[in-house]
């Protein structure tokens, strides 16, 4: 995935995001949907971490495709 890929993905991601969160303000969500945000959260970490690394690869002067999709468990313990 280039990075043109995955900040297309991120806005889609981030739409749902505001659309789960928008539309269902008022009643709340079910559970079904608050596993559904905690995916879409979860993603959008993980694209974010991946878009970090191929700019600091690429600015190391390194191949920004050899940088990894890391899993939830490690991108969303980062400080922000």
């Amino acid at each position: 995935m280039n990075d043109t890929q995955i900040v297309k993905t991120i806005d889609e991601l981030v739409d749902e995001e505001h659309r789960l969160e928008r539309t269902h303000s008022d009643r709340g969500l079910t559970d079904e949907e608050k596993v559904r945000l905690e995916e879409v959260e979860a993603r959008l970490d993980q694209c974010w971490d991946l878009l970090r690394q191929r700019r600091a690869r690429r600015h190391a002067g390194l191949d920004p495709d050899d940088a990894v999709v890391r899993s939830p468990a490690v991108v969303e313990h980062y400080q922000q």
